[in-house]
């Protein structure tokens, strides 16, 4: 077997394309070992590779950003492999999407019939893409923050440009803006690096509170514990489970002495600043 042809060559080319061994064996020989090279003499395959990947689970990818005039759009794009969330035409093509997704206000039913620049329409660029380079790749998820009652503030983390990364967070905060300005940035940030699941208690949702509580009173069932206790130990770990997942109460990242609710009052000089909304985009995440 040739240098160009190596089996972790042909393995990887393999897991891109879907394409069987024989046929990676010769594009890679053809093309001196060039993997991208490759996957496009492997485009013969076109739209009928395209719709086997279909099956795939597409886990990686990126997620990208645009704002104009204080409004925010995030939208996740997922693709199977980091190598293809690397892939220029695919950063490129996630750089477009994330500027007409933020038109159509992140209705993304809206997003699959907007025309691109090369005059053909969302989704069929999409099937075009996967074409192209051999593997699914899926609009997941966006959502939209509009300029009305608040600031918003975004912060990306492991990115690849100003606008794309593996995790993005936007918070809306209401207040006046040279007090926003100041902690904005920093309370994205914590979002980003925390996960919370809500802005406060009431925000929780009721299913999930439900069965955090099932676990946790059966691992203390079959811990041993008596039943008078497990009501007592299950409030008090419910309780900091709450604490851990809702923004407000959680350990500000910058200060373990203090909470985010202390840096929003600490920061509000005449107005207490409000958190309206957030999100945080992380790629993959749940699939």
């Amino acid at each position: 077997m040739s240098e160009k042809s190596d089996l972790s060559n042909i393995k990887k080319l393999r897991e891109i394309t879907g394409v069987g061994f024989k046929d990676c064996k010769s594009a890679l020989d053809e093309n001196n070992g060039d993997i991208e090279k490759s996957i496009e003499f492997l485009r013969k395959k076109g739209i009928a590779k395209a719709s086997k990947k279909m099956s795939r689970v597409a886990s990686d990818g990126l997620v990208t950003i645009a704002e104009k005039s204080g409004e925010m759009a995030i939208i996740e794009i997922n693709s199977e492999t980091d190598f293809v969330a690397k892939n220029e035409d695919f950063i490129n093509f996630c750089k477009e999407i994330s500027r007409l997704n933020l038109t159509v206000k992140s209705d993304l039913n809206k997003l699959t019939n907007v025309k691109m620049q090369n005059n053909l329409a969302v989704a069929e660029s999409l099937i075009g893409l996967i074409s192209k380079i051999g593997e699914k790749i899926t609009i997941r998820r966006s959502k939209f923050f509009d300029n009305k009652y608040g600031q918003n503030y975004f912060y990306i983390h492991s990115g690849i440009n100003d606008i794309s990364g593996k995790i993005i967070s936007v918070v809306k905060l209401k207040g006046p803006k040279e007090d926003t300005d100041k902690i904005g940035q920093k309370i994205a940030m914590h979002i980003a690096a925390t996960s919370p699941l809500s802005i406060d208690k009431n925000g929780l949702n009721n299913e999930i509170l439900k069965k955090e509580r099932e676990i946790i009173i059966e691992e203390l069932r079959n811990e041993g514990k008596k039943e008078e206790m497990i009501k007592k130990i299950s409030e008090g770990k419910i309780n900091k489970f709450i604490s851990e997942n809702t923004l407000l109460s959680q350990v500000w990242i910058m200060d373990p002495k203090k909470k985010v609710k202390d840096i929003i009052d600490e920061n509000s000089t005449k107005d207490k600043i409000i958190i309206n909304d957030f999100a945080r985009f992380k790629v993959g995440e749940g699939l």
